[in-house]
């Protein structure tokens, strides 16, 4: 039997990002998935899961997303993964970003490892394919647990809605072009964890989602 996934999602910043805390059932083996902001709730979740992290995944390098990756890096002595290189001027630009916002401290954070299309990702035993879906951000990533059908979508999808494209790098027709040919293809039965607000399934989008109509 495939070891199953667990999940915590821990809302972080004013912006209430979807901050996720994913581990494998069989090893208590984890991943925090985009740490922008407030550690201090980050660690407490890591403490009452009672979990070992091993690496810091980022979908994206918006500042809700990757604010606090530096200072969590640093604090668990552990690697980060992702997101795409194409976000690497975003990555970079995190204090000003974060000054502009009024988040202080952010620090610009270079990933120990890029991600590309056909990588794989492991926390403990599970595997996640990573998809590059560019178009809210350029080097945005979506990682998939086939065994699971889970997805971790960052700002690509949420519940009746998409990312917004109006930002530096965004673009409308890539976006939806990411979600249509790489999201959509999945199946119905694949549920999600967006960056922000509720979970979903991809059938529910398939059949709801005013942006894919």
């Amino acid at each position: 039997m495939p070891s199953t996934p667990r999940a915590a999602i821990i809302p972080v910043t004013p912006f209430q990002q979807n901050c996720t805390l994913l581990w494998c059932d069989a090893t208590k083996r984890a991943a925090v998935i985009d740490p922008g902001g407030d550690l201090d709730r980050i660690q407490a979740a890591i403490a009452k899961a009672g979990v070992t992290v091993e690496k810091i995944l980022l979908t994206h390098g918006h500042i809700d997303h990757a604010g606090a990756a530096a200072d969590l890096r640093d604090a668990l002595g552990v690697p980060v993964e992702g997101p795409h290189r194409a976000d690497k001027p975003l990555l970079d630009s995190l204090p000003e970003t974060g000054a502009a916002y009024g988040i202080d401290g952010a620090k610009a954070v270079t990933p120990d490892r890029w991600l590309s299309e056909g990588d794989t990702v492991t926390v403990g035993e599970l595997t996640f394919d990573v998809l590059h879906c560019p178009g809210h951000s350029p080097g945005s990533v979506v990682l998939v647990s086939r065994d699971a059908r889970f997805a971790q979508v960052g700002d690509v999808l949420f519940r009746g809605s998409v990312g917004r494209t109006d930002l530096p790098g965004g673009d409308h027709a890539a976006l939806i072009s990411s979600i249509k040919t790489k999201l959509l293809p999945l199946g119905d039965d694949v549920a999600f964890i967006p960056g922000h607000g509720p979970t979903g399934t991809i059938g529910q989008e398939r059949l709801s989602n005013p942006f894919l109509r």
